[in-house]
Parts: C-alpha cells; structure tokens; sequence
C-alpha cells in the first residue's frame, strides 16, 4: 500500500503530454533505452529525456506518440545525456514498460487534471 498524500502536494507535480519528435536508441544507458525528445507545447517547448522502453517500443514506434511525463523534477544525467522530463510508464505482466498515452490526440503541453 502507498503513503497517503494530500491533494496539494499532489499539484506539485506537473504532468503534461507531448508529442515525440524524435527517438533513437541510447548506447551508452547502462540498461536498454531510447533517447527522446518530447515537444510539450509552446510555453515549456522540446525537452529531453531517456527511458527504458525498448522491450515494446522502437525509436521509428515512437516518433509521433502522445506520451504523458513529469516535467518539473531536475534533469539528470545518465551516461553522457541530460534527461530533462520523466516519460511516464506502467510495467507489464513481465515488468516491461508500456508508456501512457492520451487515448485520442490532445494539444501538446496540456496538464493532467
């Protein structure tokens, strides 16, 4: 069971949707994954970010996705990269990553209510 949070701290987070406009695979992640960049709208704009997804997905799979990710913790460096948002995901039965994903298209940037 999770530790209960109030509805303020969870404001805190900011959880947008952005498109991917490019992906390609990172070699140098200790772990599977692909390299992204994520336009999120005019006001934040393209951000970076890599995420182990490569067990469901390939660079070509993602470019074009909706996906929903954290914007507003600090960028961290993995390897030579500097991951700016956290990309959003659920495990499978096997522990795998599937992204989340609007299930229609929405403006980019848009904030999870």
């Amino acid at each position: 069971m999770s530790e209960t949070i109030g509805f303020d701290e969870f404001l805190k987070v900011d959880i947008r949707v952005g498109t991917i406009v490019e992906a390609e695979v990172f070699e140098k992640a200790r772990k599977p994954a692909i390299k992204m960049r994520i336009n999120f709208g005019p006001d934040i704009g393209v951000k970076k970010s890599s995420a182990q997804v490569r067990v469901h997905y390939s660079p070509e799979d993602l470019v074009g996705r909706q996906i929903a990710a954290v914007v507003n913790f600090p960028p961290r460096q993995i390897a030579d990269f500097m991951s700016e948002v956290l990309v959003l995901g659920f495990p499978d039965a096997q522990g795998a990553v599937v992204l989340i994903e609007p299930e229609r298209k929405v403006p980019d940037g848009g904030r999870m209510h």
